[in-house]
């Protein structure tokens, strides 16, 4: 098979297995922008000394590969559906050699020498990026951050700052910049994972910095959990769906004792969160990184607790929320109940019903609506 161009590459780039819907992107101008920044410098490195994090859907990889001719791309994507996005758009491109998974960490940046970011909203988690990228890459590492520009603040300057001698920020171009960083200043104290414990309701909860609410109880989260002693009490498998740090999963294993209780998210982030939160605890909980319960059989549990979210990135889309509703149907067995918290103005009642079964509001307050629905 020849060697794909660049754009060819991008145009074939799909969001699948995540929602695919026309607001939706697998690409964006800030993705170009970074490639079209690193690329003086990446072209005269080997594959093995660069690495790229946080790439959606796989433009940064990819770009880089056909543009450069280069294989041993590192790669770190927190969400699991980009990781399957990454590996099919690969495929289809016939480009599925030129990379490897890895996690935050050491073997992921151990040595590199260019490191391509996708910059993330959230502070925390940039903080994290920025100080596991000074603490493991070479030590004339270059990064190049790129977003668009309605997504970030002066606020991500303050970040790389402390983890880097020099940041300045490049040109912009078609509402997109990218911020350029050297010289890492390693600490020997990492900001994250944070441990916060939760005195109203008795729990440690560990924090990464990309997950949901950081070492915080949500608002969502602390309502529905309020309803968990009304849960199946029978139940013999319990599922916290999206199990952020693992709160839910946690408080599952005191009102279901006897049952197994499981926990799982497509976040890496939620995944290390949720198992250190249950080690923090003294509890026993499986946590599982996973897409939408792809992994689990049919008719396989008996309750699932969710805090469905509402977002697709910086996107508002119900298609994630969805897609959890649907693999609850799937997965809960006969009899079987999913409690679900979300913003009342969602409005998610009759989505649930339909993918689940008959569903009745149990609780409502100012901002929030839980359910039950029994398969």
């Amino acid at each position: 098979m020849p060697v794909p161009d660049l754009e060819t590459v991008l145009a074939g780039l799909r969001r699948s297995p995540d929602a695919e819907a026309p607001n939706l992107f697998a690409v964006d101008a800030a993705d170009r922008l970074i490639i079209d920044s690193a690329s003086d410098v990446v072209a005269d490195l080997a594959g093995a000394s660069v690495a790229v994090i946080g790439d959606r859907y796989g433009a940064l990889t990819l770009g880089m590969a056909v543009v450069h001719g280069i294989t041993g791309i590192r790669v770190h994507q927190d969400s699991y559906t980009g990781e399957l996005a990454l590996a099919r758009n690969a495929a289809e491109a016939g480009l599925d050699g030129v990379y490897r998974s890895c996690g935050l960490d050491e073997a992921l940046l151990d040595g590199a020498e260019v490191v391509l970011v996708q910059l993330p909203r959230s502070l925390a988690e940039l903080t994290e990026i920025a100080e596991t990228i000074a603490r493991f890459a070479a030590a004339d590492v270059q990064v190049f951050a790129g977003g668009r520009d309605k997504h970030m603040t002066p606020a991500m300057n303050s970040v790389l700052r402390h983890s880097f001698e020099s940041v300045s920020a490049g040109r912009g171009r078609q509402k997109a910049r990218v911020l350029t960083a050297s010289g890492p200043l390693a600490t020997d104290v990492p900001s994250f994972p944070v441990t916060e414990v939760l005195g109203d309701v008795e729990l440690t909860v560990v924090a990464h910095g990309a997950v949901f609410a950081g070492a915080k109880l949500d608002i969502g989260t602390r309502f529905l959990a309020t309803f968990m002693g009304r849960m199946k009490p029978d139940a013999r498998a319990v599922v916290d769906l999206g199990c952020g740090t693992g709160i839910l999963a946690c408080l599952a294993t005191r009102t279901h004792p006897d049952a197994r209780i499981l926990a799982t998210d497509r976040s890496a982030a939620a995944v290390a969160s949720a198992r250190a939160s249950a080690q923090a605890n003294g509890v026993v909980v499986d946590v599982v990184r996973d897409d939408a319960m792809g992994t689990f059989a049919d008719s396989s549990v008996d309750l699932i607790v969710c805090n469905p979210p509402f977002h697709e990135g910086a996107s508002l889309h119900t298609g994630s929320a969805e897609k959890l509703f649907a693999a609850a149907g799937r997965v809960l067995a006969p009899g079987g109940e999913l409690w679900t918290v979300f913003n009342t103005h969602l409005a998610y009642r009759r989505a649930i019903a339909d993918a689940v079964g008959p569903t009745e509001v149990v609780g409502k307050n100012a901002k929030f609506t839980v359910t039950r629905s029994i398969v």
